[in-house]
């Protein structure tokens, strides 16, 4: 197992240095390393492949528990509009764009299925990366884009938990379908809910005691509890792990959470993409290499028109809404888990996978030089609009503006918002008071009397 680890560890920085030289993701270098390590290139196996596997299966609840870390119920109302009429236009473009391009290519309905819930995510983490170097992290396109992400995400772990009950029982029927959503949403609700009315008061209560070694304990102890649960009531464990980091997002030692959980998640995020690159046989990428192409020119085009129409008619500029959806042109993360959750099962066929993984690949390569033409190709169209549709883009800009002025204005006078109102409202409710207050009343209760003396010291 240590051999194992090492031979991953050391390709992967290798080759991931490598790429941080030559500007690009050092995503792709975690899958180029997992092709170089893999048992399709030499025709041997390097390294244990189960090792791997049970290693980017925790790498996966770790990426899906910092994301929920990054998720905010306040920027999500704050955008809201933006968030979900952005993200439903691009969910539901391209699932149906993706499920068309199965069925093109003679696929079978599941088979379909599993290929356009992997066309029509984002990758959170790459999207993030190209707009940082690009020196638009400031841009104001940005909140509305993170916020579409987040929905995406949370989304996609909905659909997980769908494909793998429609997989396990290779059909697809309706009612069932909508009994599973109906379930699956009344189930995040409660923990949810739960969650929040519990937990973020317990850390506070605990706040003088935590140090960064016990945090990350309790914070991964948590995770891996709700994981369990998930399990449990018969649901992926990945949604009991994105599920925990919304809860703990709303707590006062989100950030210091996720901070510490940084260096671990970078190291399990790397083999998971190690893992990932493994099962690419890169013989294969030359045998189907058309419809990498073609997949490739779906993803960037779909995502741009389904994008920047989703911004529009949530009632961004047209100009920041270009600039949403040129910098969705590829996927990620949770495309290589739903393809990897299809290899698993054996509902998809093999080809698929290469197919996908090569498609983010190249497009994650294209996405800093397609997000470079937002500008001229926002120039051109106003230039050749019609003069109606002109003056609805410049109405639509006069509207944006004024709405961010009295946004600041609002800030500027410290009037709380809906979101900061029902979350003040959650967190006082009397349940919760009482439920804390018995808690901790029974834990005093049982201190012995040197334990209370110290206590009243400190």
């Amino acid at each position: 197992m240590v051999h194992d680890l090492y031979i991953l560890m050391i390709t992967a920085g290798i080759v991931s240095l490598l790429f941080k030289l030559l500007k690009q993701p050092v995503v792709l270098g975690y899958i180029v390393a997992g092709i170089l390590v893999g048992p399709h290139l030499y025709g041997e196996n390097i390294v244990n492949t189960e090792n791997v596997e049970a290693w980017g299966n925790i790498g996966v609840l770790f990426v899906l528990f910092c994301i929920g870390l990054e998720f905010r119920l306040k920027n999500l109302f704050q955008s809201g509009k933006v968030a979900v009429v952005g993200a439903a236009t691009i969910i539901v473009g391209m699932l149906v764009l993706g499920y068309g391009v199965g069925r093109f290519a003679l696929l079978d309905n599941m088979n379909s299925l599993f290929l356009a819930a992997m066309l029509c995510m984002s990758s959170t983490t790459i999207v993030m990366k190209a707009i940082d170097e690009a020196g638009l992290s400031k841009a104001r396109f940005v909140k509305g884009a993170t916020s579409i992400l987040i929905f995406e995400d949370i989304v996609a772990v909905v659909l997980l938990v769908l494909l793998s009950s429609i997989a396990v029982k290779n059909s697809f029927e309706g009612v069932e379908l909508l009994k599973k959503v109906a379930i699956l949403v009344v189930t995040l609700a409660v923990w949810f809910v739960c969650g929040i009315l519990v937990i973020p008061t317990l850390l506070r209560k605990v706040r003088p005691y935590l140090n960064d070694e016990t945090l990350i304990i309790l914070a991964l102890g948590l995770c891996l509890g709700m994981v369990l649960t998930a399990e449990e009531a018969g649901f992926s464990s990945a949604l009991g792990a994105f599920v925990m980091g919304m809860v703990l997002a709303e707590t006062l030692e989100a950030h210091r959470i996720e901070h510490l959980m940084a260096p671990l998640k970078n190291v399990f995020a790397a083999i998971f993409f190690v893992s990932v690159g493994m099962m690419i046989n890169p013989s294969s990428l030359v045998t189907y290499w058309p419809a990498i192409g073609f997949v490739s020119v779906v993803i960037i085009v779909g995502m741009i028109t389904f994008g920047t129409l989703g911004c529009w008619w949530g009632g961004e500029t047209l100009r920041d809404a270009m600039s949403t959806g040129f910098s969705f042109v590829q996927i990620g993360e949770f495309s290589f888990i739903i393809a990897a959750l299809g290899s698993k099962l054996g509902v998809t066929d093999p080809a698929i996978y290469p197919i996908i993984v090569a498609a983010s690949v190249l497009t994650t390569f294209l996405t800093p030089y397609i997000m470079k033409a937002t500008v001229p190709c926002y120039i051109f169209l106003y230039n050749h609009a019609s003069p109606r549709l002109r003056k609805r883009i410049d109405r639509r800009e006069q509207e944006v503006a004024q709405a961010e002025q009295a946004s600041q204005a609002v800030t500027v006078t410290n009037t709380p918002s809906r979101a900061d109102k029902v979350q003040h409202a959650l967190r006082r409710t009397v349940i919760t008071k009482r439920i804390v207050n018995l808690f901790f009343t029974n834990m005093s209760e049982n201190d012995t009397p040197h334990e209370k003396s110290n206590e009243d010291k400190a």
